[in-house]
């Protein structure tokens, strides 16, 4: 690990300042990501600003009747809060399911956000990566590849989103907001990672020495009743290979209102705009559940070591919104 400065933030604005005197350096929350991404020499940051200790770290309702969800918040303290365990309960789950205790501790909802997209290939320093290194190549393509997108990538990328809590969240509709020496600003979090295109290593919209200050959750009703299902390789913490966060609001066997996101698909968690279209005044059983899966997946293009992801996928929607709608018939 090169050496590098090191200097803690007592306020917003000084932690702001502090970066846009120095764009080599970058803020540091749990460092769950970062650190360890700094000891293979992917990331060498000139200085490390620690923002773990700003007053960022609340949970509380909004007068609109959502939730604001602070910056420096633990992974954990966000899914033991009352709140989110009762109104959405789907990204409880989603926290839970992303990593071990001792992660989920130092781990901060800001952080969690703009982990980097990765694999093997990226956190290899002595392999190209366009990632890494712009222009390089994308050996996963040729190469290992089972757990790679099979949604949205490209010829010069196809690494997937880690996420679980940002699959959740995308379902949710939750907004970033972030504070630059400009000022503030906020941005949906579906418009927060960019396209893979051919800039890979450009991951987000956010301005240049933006820190993000918080999530804010709108109301949303259908919300109560859902789920995150993750499949994984092996029992203990591990990423997903597929996931899928799901509400469904269902009315006399209609469906009135669903949300649904996918992740371990794409370079960012994935809104399934497509099979939500499809669902909505649809009826609320498996036939419907699965023609919207297979709607949504048309847009697929697997490698051919990841083509058991559409199935998974299909499979994982149908089952998630099944058990929704048969809470919802009790």
């Amino acid at each position: 690990m090169r050496e590098f400065g090191y200097q803690r933030a007592t306020d917003v604005p000084g932690a702001v300042a502090l970066l846009d005197a120095d764009p080599a350096a970058r803020f540091l929350g749990g460092g769950t990501n970062l650190v360890d991404l700094m000891k293979t020499g992917v990331e060498r940051p000139a200085r490390l600003v620690d923002v773990r200790e700003l007053p960022l770290d609340g949970i509380e309702p909004t007068p609109e009747g959502g939730l604001r969800i602070g910056a420096t918040a633990t992974n954990s303290d966000l899914a033991a809060h009352p709140a989110v365990r009762r109104r959405y309960p789907v990204l409880a789950q989603a926290v839970l399911a992303g990593a071990s205790g001792q992660l989920r501790n130092m781990a901060t909802v800001g952080g969690n956000l703009l982990q980097r997209t990765r694999c093997g290939y990226f956190t290899d320093p002595t392999r190209p990566c366009n990632k890494r290194d712009p222009g390089s190549g994308c050996p996963a393509i040729e190469g290992e590849h089972h757990n790679h997108a099979i949604l949205g990538a490209s010829e010069h990328c196809v690494a997937v989103h880690p996420s679980d809590m940002g699959v959740a969240l995308t379902a949710l509709d939750a907004v970033v907001t972030y504070e630059t020496a400009d000022g503030p600003g906020a941005l949906p979090l579906g418009d927060l990672y960019l396209p893979v295109g051919d800039t890979p290593h450009r991951e987000t919209a956010l301005p240049p020495g933006a820190l993000i200050t918080g999530v804010t959750l709108p109301p949303a009703p259908a919300a109560a009743r859902s789920r995150y299902r993750k499949v994984r390789e092996r029992a203990s913490y591990a990423f997903a290979i597929g996931s899928v966060a799901a509400a469904l609001d269902v009315r006399d066997g209609t469906v009135r209102e669903v949300r649904l996101a996918l992740g371990a698909v794409a370079s960012h968690p994935w809104r399934a705009r497509a099979a939500e279209r499809a669902l909505t005044g649809a009826p609320a059983d498996a036939t419907a559940f699965a023609a919207a899966a297979d709607t949504e997946l048309a847009a697929a293009t697997p490698l051919p070591g990841n083509a058991y992801k559409v199935t998974l996928l299909r499979n994982l929607v149908v089952a998630v919104l099944t058990e929704l709608a048969v809470e919802a018939a009790r």
